[in-house]
């Protein structure tokens, strides 16, 4: 099942898309869950899903437009360096834990929206990496039962300026520029996704694949991460882990390439599908 979240008239919404069309789960699920993020917490899927069935959508993708997955994380992960060939380019080493900074929600946007360009900087760079959304809370996670806790899959463009992220030791203003981060376009429930499946992510500009890899490659598993990050702090429903970007970043491509206004920027996964985003400066 795909799910997302929109704007339904200028009021926030969520719902079943089915190709094309789309069933508004809002006025269907009432209080028990007036958004995504409720949903997930109070683990409605079979009652969504018995809804698109029993209701006739309303509703086109297409017309629609879209929030950020999950509008209201309570917190964004994302982790770092966690591919070979990403981290033979930045000169770094392999860490024996995983590498961890943190995104804020207004720094996002969703499917079909712009990635804005700060006049701060241009060296706005692509990352493409896919987003895991946590279904089940928890606390010291084990990674045996780590896959239990997903709630479900996306794609994630951790849009990053580099000179800001490169500027000290610590990463957080480069990664965390208004609008810069894609996340979209839909959450695939993970039932549809086999636990440990291996997914081909890619960052494709203006038509040109300059990012291609699958998840094998990890370093740190998707178990990994969700049970060292609950180690340290709790995991609630709705919480985004974005899980790495492979080699092929613009920074480190000779010449380098950023993303600039007028580009379209795609991450594509074969088992998710694809977020695209335009770019424009920020004014």
């Amino acid at each position: 099942m795909k799910l997302i979240s929109f704007l339904n008239q200028g009021v926030p919404s969520y719902g079943v898309v089915n190709g094309d069309d789309v069933l508004d789960l809002t006025p269907i699920m009432g209080a028990q869950a007036p958004d995504l993020k409720t949903l997930i917490a109070k683990n409605l899927f079979s009652a969504a899903a018995d809804a698109a069935k029993a209701h006739k959508p309303t509703l086109q993708f297409s017309q629609l437009q879209l929030l950020p997955v999950i509008p209201n994380p309570g917190q964004i992960f994302c982790i770092g360096l966690n591919y070979g060939e990403h981290v033979l380019e930045t000169g770094r080493e392999v860490t024996e834990t995983p590498v961890i900074f943190l995104r804020l929600a207004d720094s996002q946007v969703a499917h079909g929206q712009d990635i804005m360009r700060p006049p701060e900087s241009h060296r706005l760079d692509y990352e493409a990496e896919i987003a895991v959304i946590i279904g089940k809370g928890g606390r010291r996670i084990q990674e045996a039962d780590a896959w239990d806790h997903i709630a479900g899959y996306s794609c994630y463009n951790d849009g990053s300026v580099r000179d800001w992220q490169m500027a000290t030791s610590q990463w957080t203003p480069g990664k965390n520029f208004y609008k810069t981060g894609g996340f979209g376009p839909w959450m695939v429930t993970s039932d549809e996704i086999a636990p440990a499946q291996v997914m081909r992510l890619q960052t494709v500009l203006n038509g040109q694949v300059l990012q291609d890899t699958t998840t094998d490659k990890m370093i740190h598993s998707i178990p990994r991460q969700i049970a060292y990050i609950s180690t340290f702090i709790p995991l609630s429903p709705g919480d985004v882990i974005v899980t790495g970007t492979p080699g092929g970043v613009g920074n480190k491509r000779n010449p380098q390439i950023f993303m600039k206004p007028g580009d379209v920027c795609e991450i594509v996964v074969d088992a998710i599908g694809t977020l695209r985003n335009g770019i424009r400066d920020d004014a």
